[in-house]
């Protein structure tokens, strides 16, 4: 089993991390949990959502991590069991946020009389707003990457800006994902009294429902920063092929008559002018360079290249 307990005062806190069907069998066997809820324990696929009974409630909440190696944000499922006299937090154990805290109160014994001290709703607060900062530092993460893009949007590299900004897109696709649901929770533990969370605890989670309607307010601006460089960088992509373009049909262009006049020379016809003098070949080049700057002046003036 993968079980961790934490006991102080009268308050248990109880860390699985990655939860096998061992250890749901041990939830079964100490606590009067529902078997709907333990079912849902093993399923990674579940959407955030509250369930209260008379005794405990079951929470289950997502929570934003960066995948360093595939570039991408994914969310890690917590389930949370809270009633009096105990909290029980289940994850896969990738929150190194939460793993961090427990480990803290687990061999500090003032951490852990600071943080669990104050009953079960207070250590799910604590656990929360923990989280919360973490969503803030992604942002932050976010954030710099936005900046980055902006400064080399018009840098010559534009495959690399593209990428960047596809990235940066799904990232924020993501954590909107992730964060949106999460408000309607905390909102609910805010609003709502229970026996075994503090009536005082609504400001608390008040706090913590604002925290993840700010994140969610940043996402939208950076949802619009990130759609207008997109459209920005679209708009440089087309200038520059078109930039390209012009230059390849002003060479088509000039290419033209120069091919006109050897393809004529080529047919080795005795009354071609200057074909037969000793100097013929210079005087057809020079003639041809004569036309091609010619028509490399009139671009030049018209603003063309």
């Amino acid at each position: 089993m993968s079980v961790a307990a934490i006991t102080h005062q009268r308050l248990t806190w109880v860390n699985i991390e990655n939860p096998t069907p061992e250890d749901v069998a041990y939830l079964r066997k100490h606590y009067p949990f529902h078997p709907l809820d333990l079912e849902d324990v093993l399923s990674q696929i579940e959407r955030p959502k509250i369930d209260e009974y008379d005794d405990y409630l079951f929470i289950v909440m997502h929570f934003p991590v960066y995948d360093e190696t595939r570039q991408v944000t994914r969310s890690s499922e917590v389930d949370f069991f809270i009633g009096a006299g105990f909290l029980i937090a289940i994850h896969d154990g990738r929150l190194k946020t939460l793993n961090t805290l427990f480990a803290t109160c687990q061999n500090d014994g003032m951490a852990r009389g600071k943080q669990m001290g104050r009953g079960a709703g207070r250590l799910l607060y604590t656990i929360l707003d923990a989280m919360v900062d973490y969503n803030f530092a992604m942002l932050r993460k976010v954030d710099s990457k936005i900046r980055a893009i902006e400064e080399d949007m018009f840098h010559e590299n534009m495959r690399e800006i593209v990428q960047e900004i596809s990235l940066v897109r799904r990232d924020i696709i993501a954590l909107r994902r992730v964060v949106k649901p999460q408000i309607s929770i905390v909102s609910n533990l805010e609003r709502r009294e229970r026996a075994f969370i503090q009536e005082e605890l609504d400001v608390y989670f008040g706090d913590i429902a604002d925290g993840f309607s700010r994140a969610w307010d940043i996402l939208e601006d950076y949802r619009e920063v990130i759609e207008g460089l997109s459209e920005t960088s679209d708009s440089v992509t087309s200038y520059r092929i078109n930039d390209v373009i012009r230059i390849l049909t002003v060479i088509s262009v000039i290419m033209l008559p120069l091919t006109l006049i050897t393809g004529i020379y080529g047919m080795n016809l005795e009354w071609l002018p200057a074909a037969d003098t000793f100097y013929g070949f210079f005087i057809i080049i020079g003639f041809m360079v004569l036309v091609a700057g010619g028509m490399l002046f009139y671009f030049r003036k018209r603003g063309i290249v």
